[in-house]
């Protein structure tokens, strides 16, 4: 999969402002016109929304996504109102949320030793369970390759070292991860 555009990642960053004002302020979904080629490609994606350098949000979908336009829309509204670590975004805080998007490739299996944290994102099932950490996240947090395998292994519900049990799958994959320069209220005319 290509890199995305400038236009792209900035009609992301759109879609994901207008899905999440019209969610809050509005009370409704959004219709959104046809997307361009690049935007209605089967990918994953996370929306993180941060509010004076905190996190207030993370949902992303990862397996079976759907159009890239889609999936962050649908990630943007939840990370907004249904991220379970954190109260729903206020009216009052809409027009301060930083928006970040991170468009995953395809996970693919890695094996532990060729992950390379702060490149890699993780996902790692084990029957229902299931953990996804994006690539930043290692990055933040100053954490060694074993420790993001770790993290993400606990995410999912499983032991720390769930990872080496056979029945237990880790997938590897990268992010195109960008965010808006300064918030902006995005409103539909």
């Amino acid at each position: 999969m290509s890199p995305l555009s400038s236009d792209d990642r900035l009609a992301l960053v759109e879609i994901a402002r207008l899905a999440i004002s019209s969610a809050i302020l509005e009370k409704r979904i959004p219709d959104f016109p046809p997307y361009p080629p690049a935007l209605s490609e089967s990918r994953g994606a996370f929306v993180s929304l941060h509010r004076g350098g905190n996190l207030r949000g993370c949902v992303g979908q990862v397996e079976n996504p759907g159009p890239l336009g889609d999936v962050v829309a649908r990630a943007a509204i939840n990370a907004a109102l249904y991220d379970s670590r954190f109260p729903s975004i206020s009216a009052e805080e809409v027009a301060t949320l930083e928006i970040e998007i991170s468009v995953l490739t395809t996970p693919e299996p890695i094996l532990p030793e060729a992950i390379v944290a702060g490149r890699h994102g993780l996902l790692v099932a084990r029957g229902a369970f299931r953990g996804v950490l994006l690539p930043q996240v290692a990055t933040e947090r100053r954490w060694s390759s074993q420790r993001l395998l770790e993290e993400t292994c606990i995410k999912a519900g499983l032991a720390r070292d769930a990872w080496r049990d056979p029945a237990t799958q880790v997938f590897g994959f990268t992010a195109e991860v960008f965010s808006e320069k300064r918030p902006r209220i995005i409103s539909k005319s």
